[in-house]
């Protein structure tokens, strides 16, 4: 029997359900890291600069600022708010005393970390069941769909900076 409905409509519910999925799975993730930050004492926000840190080592605050989409200026409140709880420390450049590092504190970072095993474990399960060649498919998704998100969060700070009479009004709550 064929299939009633066209190529392009089935191409069309894929990618629906590709997105309604990708959004479950991220809001799921904002909410799990948001309960995590809580138990940490730090922000939502401050936890994902956090785990920046950790995946790009040792960086200045121009570099954390790069990879997150942040204003170097949110990125020093950040740092001061990690150093603060004991996370992060502010390191000077040997060879150039006014560069400044930012690095993780490795045994407090680690008590975070085991909140996320779990979740790994449950993760490596799910990934296992995958080829080679699916896995670098799913590499390439997370991968480009990292800058795609890195570049509509810059072109939204941007519009946001816009001279007033561009910039969108902020939302808020209904008054009553």
């Amino acid at each position: 029997m064929k299939s009633t409905v066209s190529r392009p409509k089935a191409r069309a519910a894929l990618m629906q359900e590709l997105e309604e999925a990708m959004r479950r799975s991220t809001a799921q993730g904002v909410l799990f890291g948001q309960t995590v930050a809580n138990v940490a004492g730090i922000s939502g926000s401050d936890l994902e600069c956090l785990d920046f840190l950790n995946l790009e080592g040792r960086v200045t605050a121009g570099r954390l600022a790069e990879v997150t989409g942040l204003t170097t200026g949110a990125i020093t409140g950040v740092v001061d708010r990690l150093e603060k709880a004991g996370f992060v420390r502010r390191e000077r450049d040997e060879t150039d005393r006014r560069k400044v590092f930012i690095a993780t504190v490795p045994e407090n970072v680690a008590q975070i970390g085991r909140f996320y095993v779990p979740m790994q474990a449950a993760m490596h399960k799910v990934w296992s069941s995958y080829s080679e060649a699916e896995l670098q498919l799913l590499l390439r998704f997370a991968t480009d769909g990292y800058k795609a998100v890195l570049e509509a969060t810059e072109a939204l700070r941007a519009l946001i900076d816009a001279p007033k009479e561009q910039a969108p009004k902020k939302l808020g709550r209904p008054r009553r």
